[in-house]
């Protein structure tokens, strides 16, 4: 009797994890990364779609299963490149997705071609786990572990190599799977050898380029490439994102966000320096000399060193967002004495201190400027230092903020927690400053000044409103928050500082209304009312009546740039003619897109065939069909929630997504074998409803502890931070990998038929939980997602003793 092809089975699943990961990537560089849910959801359907397709062919290939399974694994190898490829074609572009409805077909199509190499995977899957029921345990097992070396091996390579090489290696895998499983399966071996020799030449005879992802016309790179003379003099490429660094002899870059009217410096040359295409900031040229850079003085940003210097206090200064060393530069032209730079993206500071070292004045390397390759809010948390200043930089571009493409970004910058860190992390008369672009009616900065005024309440300080300085120019807008009250020696800085450059005041402690729209005349003053309004006893009121979201972001709803309402949505649309689109953050209504796609396509993909079909006479009980949606929703709604727990103790984006997820996977499959062990032992549901009493228990346990946990044991070096994750990861991740095959296995006793209706609907759960999750994150937070998964948990032990 032939054995499941386990080797086979662990390399495929291994390719599904890694292009989906890969395809997060090239859509960050080609449209935008919060298309990342669609792609989870695109998969997700796939699997469910190929769940449909196996109930329906099942009797016309149950004697073909070897063959379907290399087909199948050799039709994913073609469909990843190329559904990549053609969705390029598809005439789409998100920023008109709101008043153009032919952008949702487009949208529709990109989401289909991306379904298919997925639904590819799970069809080849499907098919060994139906055929070989009796061993679902060991199968699964082989599919989790697989999907979690490729979560993790797919991030390794980023670093070695571009997206586009990593597509081809990964087809070559796909290719690899087909041809061990022929192997496994005792086919006739000529197949092996084409197989292996098309994935050979995938690798080395794929065209350098052939499969490089093009950048929609309307971000920021591609519109700068289009002036003349423009030409990229420096790429690179890692998991982090593509940096492309341009130059611009004929119309010379001018970047100096929000400077004065009055402003009489221009900029030194400079470089643009764009990451997926998104930017830019700027290089600037620096050659040692500090008159050059008077131009830093005419920005908004500037004014905390005019405060600090009226107290006569030459500042350490900690740059969170350094980049390519802007703000670095500020702080030098200002007089500070030392400054602690850090940057998250390796390839940037190697840009300044290799690539571009001389451009640069080796800033990087300069007596006085230390640079931390590290993530801003973790080495916040870390540090021991302490600052007279802690400088957020602007870090986003005005095209991107101001269309509303962040509203889907986690931020743990900006968030409740994060401010009271920064500001634990000062001198006692320290301040920290934070930039943010301007944009009417004011949005962003108003919920920047909430989070402060909640921040300083957590503190302990009766009264916020001695601590806070907000002043705006014509683009961007500058929040101080101080240590300790502001003096009236510092408030004269503000004023002088502003009336000198042409800035309006926002607020500052005393401030009378009519000091407020002075020079940038608004028809009210809205920041200043804004202000007061948010200082006063009504303020919870303000923010429920205010037309964006702008209750403050904490680190369990770090959705800062979430500023939609749908309460205010008909009345922007009612202005789309009149210009009002912009004021509309269409992120979100893009993911409700998502979600309500995701459920019609799955419900015309999955279920209707199914119920029309022959296959309806094998459709599950209730209890079952409860059992396999219950666990598809609950193991997505855990796996989302526990990544963005671990993202902020592991500090970096990428640990906490590699690590996390190849955590929650492999420990998934140690689950799934024991299982296997159990069932065949027993054949009641004892072990799975102790597995999930364990889960739910640790759930709640760790959502109790492990802020705490996390805030006392930051300091830790990475590698400890790992470990500790993995061992807290690992018990909860067992028991998450028992109930789909203990399930299965059940089934293959009472009622195999019934198996790839298990999968589909299972599938099916998986598509709508993908973004379910993060839409449920965005109102209720991600403790409230963990505790809603746990109950669906529960819901499935039950369902599972009422299996026919």
């Amino acid at each position: 009797m032939l054995r499941p092809p386990f080797i086979a089975i662990g390399l495929l699943s291994a390719c599904v994890l890694a292009y989906e990961v890969l395809l997060t990537r090239l859509f960050s560089i080609v449209l935008w990364h919060h298309f990342a849910y669609m792609i989870i959801s695109a998969a997700m359907l796939g699997y469910g779609a190929s769940g449909a397709a196996l109930t329906l062919l099942k009797d016309k290939i149950a004697s073909h299963v070897g063959i379907t399974y290399a087909m199948a694994a050799a039709g994913m190898a073609f469909l990843m490149p190329m559904a990549f490829l053609l969705a390029q074609q598809v005439p789409f572009n998100p920023l008109e997705l709101l008043w153009d409805k032919t952008q949702l077909t487009g949208l529709l199509a990109i989401y289909l071609l991306m379904m298919l190499p997925f639904f590819c995977g799970g069809l080849a899957i499907g098919l060994v786990m139906w055929h070989f029921g009796s061993n679902a345990g060991r199968i699964y097992a082989c599919d989790i572990l697989g999907a979690g070396a490729g979560s993790l091996g797919v991030i390794g390579a980023l670093f070695l190599m571009p997206p586009d090489k990593v597509l081809a290696v990964i087809t070559a895998l796909a290719l690899l799977a087909a041809a061990v499983a022929i192997l496994e399966l005792k086919m006739k071996r000529i197949w092996t050898g084409i197989f292996l020799g098309l994935a050979f030449l995938m690798v080395v005879a794929v065209p350098a380029g052939w499969l490089q992802g093009t950048p929609s016309t309307y971000k920021d790179l591609s519109q700068t490439l289009n002036i003349a003379g423009t030409r990229v003099v420096e790429k690179r490429s890692s998991p982090l994102g593509q940096v492309t660094v341009v130059e611009s002899p004929r119309i010379p870059f001018r970047h100096a966000p929000g400077m004065s009217l009055n402003a009489m410096d221009e900029p030194p040359p400079q470089l643009g320096v764009f990451v997926d295409g998104d930017g830019p900031s700027v290089l600037t040229r620096f050659d040692g000399r500090l008159e050059p850079l008077a131009y830093l003085d005419q920005l908004t940003s500037a004014l905390p060193y005019h405060v600090l210097k009226r107290s006569d206090i030459t500042p350490r200064v900690l740059v969170l967002g350094a980049g390519a060393g802007s703000d670095v530069l500020q702080a030098l032209y200002h007089g500070a004495a030392n400054v602690d730079a850090v940057e998250l993206d390796r390839n940037v500071i190697d840009l300044m201190k290799q690539r571009f070292r001389d451009f640069s004045g080796d800033l990087y390397s300069r007596a006085g400027v230390n640079v931390r390759e590290a993530e801003a809010r973790g080495f916040a948390n870390s540090t021991r230092e302490r600052y007279d200043l802690v400088q957020v930089a602007l870090l986003d571009s005005f095209g991107v903020a101001s269309a509303g493409l962040y509203g889907l970004s986690e931020s743990y910058l900006y968030t409740v927690e994060a401010l009271q860190t920064y500001l634990s992390r000062l001198t006692p008369d320290g301040m920290l400053a934070i930039t943010r672009w301007l944009t009417l009616p004011p949005r962003d900065s108003l919920k920047l000044f909430a989070t402060a005024v909640v921040a300083l309440e957590r503190d302990g300080m009766a009264d916020p409103a001695a601590r806070l300085v907000m002043i705006r120019g014509w683009k961007t807008v500058t929040m101080l928050v101080k240590n300790s009250d502001f003096t009236p020696a510092e408030i004269d800085a503000v004023r002088d500082f502003c009336r000198k450059r042409s800035f309006d005041l926002a607020y500052y402690p005393g401030m009378r209304p009519d000091e407020a729209n002075r020079y940038n005349l608004l028809a009210q003053p809205y920041f200043f009312e804004g202000a007061v309004a948010l200082l006063g006893s009504q303020r919870q009121d303000f923010i429920d009546r205010y037309k964006f979201y702008i209750e403050p972001a904490t680190d369990d709803r770090p959705y800062f740039f979430r500023l939609f309402k749908w309460s205010t949505a008909a009345e922007l649309l009612a202005l789309r003619e009149q210009g009002g689109m912009p004021l509309l953050d269409w992120s979100y209504p893009l993911l409700v897109a998502t979600l309500i796609q995701a459920c019609v396509a799955s419900v015309l993909l999955i279920l209707v065939p199914l119920a029309v079909s022959r296959a309806r006479h094998a459709l599950p009980t209730a209890p079952t069909a409860l059992y396999f949606l219950a666990i598809g929703l609950a193991f997505m709604f855990m796996e989302i929630a526990f990544i963005q727990k671990f993202l902020l103790f592991l500090a970096h984006p990428l640990y906490a997504v590699a690590v996390v997820l190849c955590a929650f996977l492999v420990f998934a499959a140690a689950g799934s074998w024991l299982a296997g062990r159990w069932q065949n032992r027993s054949a009641n549901s004892r072990h799975l409803t102790m597995a999930i009493i364990v889960m739910a228990a640790l759930s709640l346990l760790y959502l109790a502890i492990l802020p705490g946990v996390f805030q006392s044991l930051s300091h830790l070096p990475d590698s400890a931070k790992i470990a500790i994750s993995v061992a807290l990861i690992a018990p909860l991740a067992v028991c998450m990998g028992m109930p789909f095959p203990t399930g299965t296995m059940r089934l293959a006793r009472t009622a195999q038929s019934s198996i790839p209706w298990a999968w589909a609907i299972n599938g099916f759960a998986s598509v709508v939980g993908a973004v379910l999750a993060t839409l449920l994150a965005i109102h209720l937070g991600f403790a409230a997602v963990i505790l809603l998964a746990v109950a669906i948990y529960v819901a499935a032990a039950f369902a599972l003793r009422r299996f026919a």
